[in-house]
């Protein structure tokens, strides 16, 4: 694949209970507590309503786990990075169906609900969901695949993918955040002195070279492009540098695709492979000055075995045989 466009049947899932048969003239989005007027809407009734569409990325907090072990693994970029997708969302602006309902002056929390099997659930700050998040009904062009939440989900764009709920059925206005399942037995991180922090929610910034990357072979000596993504939660990618030997000396790359707002961008930059070992590398920065770090800065604090939001730079060793595979530097 080349761009930043992730097809639909390629775009990344993850499911909690399964994915749910619904019937979308049997389904409704509830709105209620903490409003003035508690509102239900069916399929048809989102469909009337104002639309935007935007390209996003989306990712899941424990994509790239397998680099906080000891050991590197041997794997492909798609099997260490490969949970992030970037596509087109069209769908109803949250704020729309806030504001008829009528929040009152006490909510601050807005506690999402799904309607699989384990009726999964995430509190979103009132904040977020004033802001960008949508109630989504197209993806790519198309009305969203089962997989991907049909008939409509929740997108809040830059966070951790859990927080944009599937086959959403109700939104709850609370003073508080709910402390759900999926906010304290998991997605809450760890830290070394034994305390465990919650509502991470925003994906930092990072990048990944894609090519060359794990288990491809370089087949000769010669001019080669290094091509990769990179995106940030915290704001618009400004620039990606890349290295050739472990971090020593950095380039920039040029940006292949239009930046923008919680927009992944491919980059690229020609490399001459002269047969020696090299460890190729990328880090990214973004429009609020946040600098992708090593993989000892992102592990730093954390405790042993963290799964979310690991975003350290990622390494691919060229030995002199060509062939690339994943490395610690």
């Amino acid at each position: 694949m080349n761009g930043t466009i992730t097809p639909n049947s390629l775009h990344f899932e993850r499911h909690h209970s399964g994915i749910p048969n619904i019937d979308p003239a049997q389904h409704h989005l509830t709105i209620f507590g903490m409003v003035e007027r508690p509102l239900t809407f069916d399929y048809n009734d989102l469909l009337r309503y104002p639309m935007q569409s935007r390209v996003l990325f989306l990712e899941c907090s424990g994509n790239s786990y397998q680099n906080t072990a000891p050991q590197a693994a041997d794997m492909t970029c798609g099997e260490l990075n490969g949970l992030v997708s970037s596509a087109e969302w069209t769908g109803v602006p949250l704020h729309y169906l806030l504001d008829e309902a009528g929040v009152k002056p006490s909510a601050s929390w807005v506690i999402a609900e799904g309607a699989d099997a384990s009726g999964n659930n995430r509190s979103v700050p009132l904040s977020l969901a004033l802001q960008d998040t949508m109630i989504a009904l197209y993806q790519n062009g198309e009305p969203l695949r089962p997989a991907h939440g049909y008939p409509i989900r929740l997108l809040v764009p830059g966070c951790e993918g859990n927080l944009s709920i599937k086959w959403l059925r109700s939104l709850k206005l609370l003073d508080q955040a709910a402390h759900t399942r999926e906010e304290t037995s998991k997605y809450s991180d760890l830290m070394r002195d034994g305390v465990a922090g919650q509502f991470s929610l925003k994906m930092e910034v990072k990048s990944l070279i894609t090519s060359p990357s794990g288990k491809m072979k370089l087949p000769e000596q010669g001019i080669y492009e290094i091509s990769g993504l990179a995106w940030s939660g915290m704001g618009a990618i400004r620039g990606v540098e890349v290295s050739a030997d472990s971090g020593a000396t950095w380039s920039e790359a040029e940006l292949q695709s239009e930046a923008g707002i919680y927009r992944a961008v491919r980059f690229r930059i020609p490399w001459r492979w002269t047969g020696q070992p090299a460890v190729l590398q990328s880090r990214a920065l973004d429009s609020n000055g946040n600098l992708q770090p090593t993989r000892s800065d992102a592990l730093r604090g954390h405790a042993p075995g963290l799964v979310y939001h690991y975003n350290g730079i990622q390494s691919w060793l060229v030995n002199e045989q060509g062939q690339v595979r994943n490395h610690y530097a």
